[in-house]
């Protein structure tokens, strides 16, 4: 399956909650991120809950997290 990776998009979310160090949370944007309303888990369809886990996956995969030190 490939999944969009847009900026704000559920795929990308999943990546940057891993790399930030955030807890696994389905969500994503309707347009950038944090520049326009957030969809949460209970409003997500089975498609965009698969691509945010397909990010967080990928990114812990990957094994890289921001240094925060």
């Amino acid at each position: 399956m490939t999944h969009s990776k847009r900026h704000g998009g559920p795929h990308d979310r999943g990546g940057a909650d891993f790399w930030y160090g955030r807890p696994y949370d389905p969500h994503f944007f309707k347009g950038d991120t944090q520049g326009s309303e957030r969809v949460e888990l209970k409003d997500m369809t089975a498609a965009e809950i698969t691509s945010y886990s397909a990010g967080y996956k990928t990114a812990e995969e990957d094994g890289g997290q921001k240094d925060w030190g």
